[in-house]
This record gives C-alpha cells, structure tokens and sequence, in this order.
C-alpha cells in the first residue's frame, strides 16, 4: 500500500450543501434516473410531486389479525424481491379505486407486483418451512422456491413467530389511504414531501408493534396498569426516587403509606442465615399472598384507550413530578414483552 496521504479541505459550506443533497435525495430518490436535475428542473418536480404526495401518500404497515401494525414500512425496508420500498411505486396521481392497492416494484426484470414485507432474523431473512430462506423464493405469488432440487414448496410459509406473539401467517400487507387510516383509529402523523414513507409517522413507528404505545401499536397503559404499587419486583429506574417519595409523605402527613413502605422495606431485606433460594422463595410467596388478597398484580393490554395514571410507591419506588410540575407521582411500569 503507498504511504501517501491525501488532504482534503472543504469550504464553510460544505455541512450545508451535504443537507441539501439529503434533502433532494429524500424527495426525488430515484427519479432523477441517476442524474441530478437542474435546480430549474428540481423546482418544477418539486411542484409537481410535493403536492400530490400530501394529497395521496399510502400508508404501509405490516399487520397482524388484531389490527396491530406490528411493522411499519419505510423508505429502506425491503420487500420479499429483495427491493426497498422506495424503488417501489409509491407516487400516484389518482389513487386506485381497486382495492388492494398494488404497490408493484420498478426495477427492471422484477416481477414483484406488490410490496410485500418479509420480517428479518438478526440481518437474515426468515426461513420458509421447506428450509430455504425468503431470498430463495420467487417474488411472484405465491413465493415458490426456487432452490435446485426443492420440489415440495408449494409457497412461502414460516414458523416464525412475531413479537406480538402470533404467526407469521396471522399478518397481512396494509395499503391503506389517509382517510382509510383515520377510520382504523391509527395516526397519519404530518404531511411529509419525502418519497416513500409508507407507514412513518413519527420516532416511534421505528418501534415494532409490541412495544409502540400509540393505538397503532400496543396502546397506552391503562391507569388501573399505571396506578398499581410500585415494589421490589419493578425495574431499579423505578425504585430510584424513593427517598423523594416518601419525603412527599412525610410532608403530607401520609403515614399510612410510610407504613406500608416500611413493611416492604423490612421484607426486601435478607435475614440472618437466609440462603439465596431461601430469599427469593420467601418473596415469592409474599407475592402469591398479595395477590390472593386482591392486591393482583395487573398486565399490559393490548387494545386499551390512553390514559394516565398515578403509581403508588410502596418501599423500592419511583416518582416524577407530574406534567403541570405538580406533586404528582407519576411513574410508568415497563411493560414485560
């Protein structure tokens, strides 16, 4: 290999001129045939297709037979062909009255007629019961091997097993309009002039379906969920304020709840000659006991409306102020997958 160095120096300008390329990649992707326009010709593209996308951007998500998007499609995601979304056709002057709508793919030669999103193991795609992963099939329906010698596969299916705990056969492709989204109580986030966002509508569509808390997802936590005592079984996060907790009731003369703190504190303590299983079996005990008492530990829902709710904290506990800077406790449990 040569020693030689090459220095380069660039402009004060040259952060911003790096954004602008962004930009223009963002909306005009591949349309451009792989030669930039003109900035006269950019601005009458702009014109054209800006419009036109906020008026019919499809929405595309992966769902599962509850109506959960367990995964929404963005520019980047690929499709059982191989082919992100974006080289798909996603732009269109009138919407097709035929519904599903068909998003097929632009690459020359492909004969995908429609998006189809294929989960990943790891950065692998999943495999089909014949043994074959995703990429060994055909991207035309219904998805036959194509592997020398595979004889048996009569279509791509799998035993994979979403997060939201159903089958790789429970979910469909959602191609849905705005208005088509409102009505399934799922949000359209803000009118976007970039090419193919599909079903990004903000940070948390990056998120799968099981652990996104907005009604696309999983939903918010229920109160009775979010009210629930806080104890030595939470996360540490929650735990963390607890001496500002209970100064809280100390100040408000809330000694009721200082004793049940107190009683869980004594009880998070290991007694003399208590052994490790001695230990955690005793605390799971107490467990059992609280909740044949009625004191039942509650779940996250799936299909409950946003609420907010107030945590109790009761010895290893976790506070906030609350959202008007109030002396609110407000603490959110994380949700179990």
């Amino acid at each position: 290999m040569s020693d030689q160095q090459n220095d380069m120096k660039f402009g004060g300008n040259a952060g911003a001129s790096v954004d602008d390329y962004l930009e223009y990649k963002r909306i005009v992707g591949d349309d451009d045939g792989g030669k930039l326009f003109t900035p006269e010709e950019y601005e009458k593209y702009k014109k054209k297709i800006i419009p036109q996308r906020f008026k019919n951007r499809l929405f595309t998500s992966w769902t599962n037979t509850k109506g959960m998007d367990c995964k929404q499609v963005g520019p980047e995601t690929l499709c059982f062909c191989q082919h992100r979304y974006r080289e798909h056709k996603t732009d269109f002057e009138q919407i097709p009255s035929e519904r599903p709508i068909l998003v097929p793919c632009r690459i020359k030669g492909c004969r995908c007629s429609s998006y189809h999103y294929v989960p990943l193991m790891g950065s692998s795609p999943i495999r089909c019961a014949c043994k074959h992963a995703a990429d060994e099939h055909s991207p035309a329906k219904p998805y036959r091997c194509q592997k020398s010698g595979c004889q048996n596969c009569a279509g791509f299916k799998s035993s994979y097993a979403c997060g939201c705990g159903l089958s790789y056969g429970d979910h469909s492709m959602v191609i849905e309009t705005k208005t088509e989204r409102e009505a399934r109580g799922h949000p359209v986030g803000v009118d976007s002039p970039y090419q193919a966002m599909g079903g990004l509508t903000g940070f948390s569509s990056l998120a799968d379906g099981y652990m996104r808390l907005d009604p696309s997802g999983r939903g918010a936590p229920t109160e009775e969920f979010l009210s629930q005592e806080i104890t030595s079984n939470d996360h540490p996060f929650l735990r963390a304020a607890v001496p500002s907790i209970q100064a809280q009731r100390r100040a408000n003369k809330e000694f009721d709840k200082l004793k049940i703190d107190k009683n869980e504190e004594t009880s998070q303590q290991r007694r003399p000659g208590e052994s490790d299983m001695e230990f955690f079996e005793r605390r799971y005990q107490e467990r059992l006991k609280a909740e044949r008492e009625g004191k039942k530990v509650v779940s996250m829902s799936y299909d409950q409306p946003l609420r907010t709710g107030q945590r109790k904290a009761s010895g290893g506990a976790a506070s906030s102020s609350g959202p008007t800077g109030g002396q609110k406790t407000v603490a959110k449990k994380a949700p179990g997958k």
